[in-house]
């Protein structure tokens, strides 16, 4: 078992395949998901992983959480998530950065988040109901849920009864979305199909528990190296400046080959300064 991530939803694109289909995904990131703390069986009696995404203002902030992301070493973070893992072989070093490789392409993973919110809704929205007769007797109340009690017993409304309300902003889980690519670079992961959650919402994303793990899974995750995407990133400009500089020592002896060329006539004119001398002495003959 090993842990997830915290992802925020940036929306939705298409990605092309090689066969030249075209895949509906969802684009999630990871922005600046970090490992903050343990929890161990010696001490809370489970084995878990608490990660912290997204950078917070300080006046957001309480100051236990401020102490908390200090002692840990890493920036204030806006949330904070714990995902159990199965021992302590699990656990990812504190202050460690997940990167989107954590994931491998063609994987199944959860996804759990917030639904979108609809606000106040009828019982026709809510839940599906078909409503009262459009004529006949029923005057502006078509849309009306109806009846909701019973007789004298038990003279009351049952909870749970299906009636208008607060509709989505429900914590729902999405099972088994394939993950279609990855970019450790931006921290991107591409999951085809729709996750809960509107724009910019927090999700939290694992790996599918109905389904066996791929076996080329980073364990007990993918660290991100900021050095060396950085140095991958130099590495092109380097090449750049290389070929500039052998393009320019190459083309330093033409021009100092160009000044010789102009002096050639210089050179051409001695042998008729050379001739003057023996006109004089014919003349003195």
């Amino acid at each position: 078992m090993r842990t997830g991530v915290i992802a925020k939803k940036v929306g939705m694109t298409r990605l092309f395949q090689d066969d030249g289909r075209h895949v509906p995904v969802t684009v999630l990131a990871l922005e600046g998901c970090q490992v903050v703390s343990h929890r161990t069986a010696d001490r809370d009696g489970y084995f878990a992983v608490q990660l912290g995404a997204g950078e917070a203002k300080q006046k957001n902030v309480n100051k236990p959480q401020r102490e908390h992301f200090a002692k840990a070493e890493v920036t204030l973070k806006k949330r904070v998530a714990e995902f159990r893992v199965e021992n302590e072989e699990g656990l990812v070093p504190v202050g460690s950065e997940i990167s989107a490789e954590h994931f491998v392409a063609g994987q199944k993973v959860d996804i759990t988040g917030h639904t979108q919110g609809k606000g106040f809704a009828g019982a026709m929205k809510r839940w599906g109901f078909g409503g009262l007769r459009a004529t006949h007797g029923v005057s502006i109340s078509h849309r009306s849920h109806g009846s909701t009690g019973n007789r004298q017993d038990p003279g009351r409304v049952f909870k749970g009864k299906k009636m208008a309300g607060h509709m989505g902003d429900r914590q729902r889980t999405q099972q088994n979305l394939e993950v279609v690519r990855t970019d450790a670079e931006r921290g991107l992961i591409f999951v085809k199909g729709s996750v809960p959650g509107s724009k910019n919402g927090w999700l939290l994303v694992r790996d599918a528990v109905k389904l066996p793990l791929p076996k080329d899974l980073p364990f007990p995750g993918a660290i991100l190296d900021r050095n060396a995407l950085k140095a991958e990133a130099e590495a092109p400009e380097a090449e750049e400046q290389k070929l500039e500089e052998a393009a320019a020592e190459d083309a330093a002896p033409a021009e100092e080959a160009a000044p010789a060329e102009e002096a050639a006539p210089a050179v051409d004119s001695t042998p008729a300064e050379a001739d003057a001398p023996e006109g004089d002495e014919g003349k003195e003959g």
